[in-house]
């Protein structure tokens, strides 16, 4: 049961140092923002664009495996 009386003072706690350091975050700017966000984006697409490439080829592998032991 002292468990259970303690959780509004550690909730209290909890949220007062949420804040505390939520005050000590330094966020970035729009700039920098846009910048990491076209660099993901760029990053998706090229290892998409990869994994296509990889895929086909694996694709195209293995059907020829399968084509030469059924024949």
């Amino acid at each position: 049961m002292a468990n259970v009386a303690e959780w509004p003072k550690a909730t209290k706690e909890y949220v007062n140092e949420l804040k505390l350091e939520m005050r000590r975050v330094t966020w970035p700017n729009r700039k920098q923002v846009q910048g990491t966000t076209a660099v993901v984006i760029i990053s998706v697409f090229l290892f998409a664009a990869y994994f296509a490439v990889v895929d086909s080829i694996l694709t195209k592998g293995v059907k020829s495996i399968l084509e030469f032991f059924t024949r």
